[in-house]
């Protein structure tokens, strides 16, 4: 596809105006002011009124829970998780995930999210959601263990090691396998230990729950002799592969000196963070340390959306609040951590940069309406003032997912039909 004198977030995150971009393929093969010498055989896009960037990484997420949207308001995090959440996860069949993972890529494509960070578990069909619907994933089987079993004694275990055995590459690197502790207080040392010797053993990144709440993190202390969970963690290897932490919202300064030694991402969540009042990431902090921070959504059923530029905004906003800052965080800092900070993340180092040679992962927002006027700053104007319903076409590798409200890999009718029939399934049998 030729995209022909549009605005764009360059590979500086810097916003230039009457460019021309060119994929061939899987990738971007032409980024100039000029156009390109040879356009035979390309669709052409007219850019006008349009902006072009790298399409959003949603570095922390539960897919199939999508089913649970809106179920459970109003409730703390323990006692929504113990009294509503578990409960009904406890009914999950096949067909549920499969459904409830694709009703949420087709969510993630429409608000321009090309590649998803998930921890759950049913990772089979959740896979084959991912690659039906066309986009990325880094899926982990979460892991937890109360009761001190050997690791390779659970089931779970065994699922975790099928599914990567099968899954770690398929639909040519769309779709990579990542291990999953659930977090510092779903397990014991014994499986911690285990887990980060195996993830080290094959070389696959690691995703953890770590300091969501205030609760968790001083539990934690009182539990191990005044360890935080990252000290925790990090002691018992967990950290010495790639390795996403998302929340962080009450580490310490200590912690985020091992987070930067042992080059941890964090994928802040602010929205669900705020929503469930377990407080918010030290986002500006974070930077200063030079740690690679990352956008999630978490799961629907905490958000309630995956509405990525919303999610951008309370990014930048939280942090502005929480420490009383107005320049605690940029948007600059806000469209890195959104993009190119997410594919690093992952481990996808051709991916979440405009650039050419990058993989063709791009989203096209429609900046032509009032809500984008004036522009003073483009960059400003994109987390502050846009609006996810502003997505006009996400691609993914070359391939248009969705354009102008138009799905082109998923039977949205159907997959919405499905998901509903599962839920009304699982409600009846609670």
């Amino acid at each position: 596809m030729y995209f022909k004198d549009i605005t764009i977030i360059d590979k500086d995150l810097e916003v230039r105006e009457h460019m021309h971009v060119m994929t061939d393929g899987e990738k971007i093969s032409y980024v100039g002011d000029e156009a390109p010498a040879d356009t035979e055989g390309q669709e052409v896009y007219d850019g006008k009124g349009r902006l072009l960037m790298a399409g959003f990484v949603n570095s922390h997420a539960h897919s199939p829970m999508t089913l649970m949207r809106g179920y459970g308001e109003g409730l703390a995090l323990q006692e929504w998780l113990n009294d509503r959440i578990f409960p009904f996860e406890a009914k999950l069949s096949s067909d549920a995930v499969y459904y409830g993972t694709l009703l949420a890529m087709a969510e993630s494509i429409r608000y321009g999210i090309v590649s998803t960070n998930d921890m759950y578990y049913f990772c089979d069909d959740m896979a084959k959601a991912v690659i039906d619907a066309g986009c990325k994933n880094n899926i982990s089987r979460s892991i937890t263990n109360f009761a001190d079993d050997d690791l390779w004694t659970m089931a779970s275990a065994k699922e975790m090691k099928s599914f990567y055995d099968n899954f770690n590459g398929a639909a040519g690197g769309k779709i990579k396998v990542d291990m999953s502790l659930h977090a510092e207080y779903t397990t014991t040392e014994k499986t911690v230990r285990e887990l980060a010797e195996y993830t080290k053993e094959i070389g696959a990144n690691m995703h953890v729950h770590v300091s969501e709440t205030k609760k968790e993190h001083e539990e934690c202390k009182e539990r191990h002799g005044g360890k935080t969970p990252v000290k925790y963690l990090s002691d018992l290897g967990l950290f010495d592969t790639r390795t996403t932490a998302a929340h962080c919202v009450w580490v310490e300064p200590e912690d985020m000196d091992i987070l930067k030694e042992k080059n941890v991402s964090v994928a802040s969540n602010p929205i669900s963070n705020l929503k469930l009042a377990s407080g918010v990431c030290n986002v500006p902090e974070l930077l200063r340390r030079g740690i690679n921070v990352t956008i999630g959504t978490d799961s629907v059923s905490s958000n309630n959306s995956l509405n990525f530029i919303e999610e951008m905004k309370a990014f930048a906003i939280a942090s502005k609040m929480m420490y009383s800052d107005p320049t605690a965080v940029s948007p600059k800092q806000t469209a890195a951590a959104a993009t190119v900070n997410g594919a690093k993340a992952q481990g996808r180092n051709d991916c979440g940069v405009l650039d050419k040679g990058y993989r063709a992962d791009l989203a096209v927002i429609d900046v032509s309406g009032p809500n984008m006027h004036p522009v003073h700053d483009m960059l400003n104007n994109l987390v502050y003032s846009a609006s996810g319903s502003d997505v006009c076409m996400t691609m993914c590798d070359g391939k248009v997912l969705y354009r102008d409200g138009e799905f082109t890999t998923i039977d949205i009718e159907k997959t919405i039909f499905e998901t509903e029939q599962e839920t009304k399934k699982i409600l009846s049998s609670l």
